[in-house]
């Protein structure tokens, strides 16, 4: 009985490790007002979607290891609607140290169009995403 109860955990440990949601993964920003970018890992969070800064690079591509923005959070409670559609979330603009209503859409494999919306979501600011990772 034991050794059934353990198999049926593991089992169970396997199934949820390999059910990523497709987001997961390392995105590349769309360059910004001086053409910088930023690299951004997105992963589970609880129940929700979140985006981390990993790494900022200069027009030219040069990795900005001095960026003061590493490391923070910059997409959080963001909600799986299926299709690769998520809703309900916030974003932050580090450009203009702004919050923003976020929704985002995974189009393919490899790109993601990410929103900032205000006014109830009427007037969206928005950049596609490209997966590094």
């Amino acid at each position: 009985m034991k050794t059934y109860t353990l198999a049926a955990i593991f089992a169970a440990m396997a199934t949820t490790a390999f059910a990523a949601d497709p987001v997961d993964g390392l995105w590349k920003t769309a360059p910004g007002d001086t053409g910088g970018y930023l690299h951004v890992t997105i992963s589970e969070c609880g129940s929700a979607i979140c985006g981390t800064i990993d790494s900022a690079f200069d027009a030219e591509g040069n990795q900005q290891l001095e960026y003061e923005n590493l490391g923070k959070q910059i997409i959080w409670d963001m909600v799986p609607d299926g299709a690769g559609a998520y809703s309900g979330g916030k974003i932050w603009a580090p450009d203009r140290d702004k919050t923003y209503n976020s929704k985002m859409s995974l189009n393919g494999q490899n790109k993601l169009t990410v929103k900032g919306c205000v006014a109830g979501g009427l007037i969206c600011r928005g950049q596609d995403w490209t997966r590094v990772q």
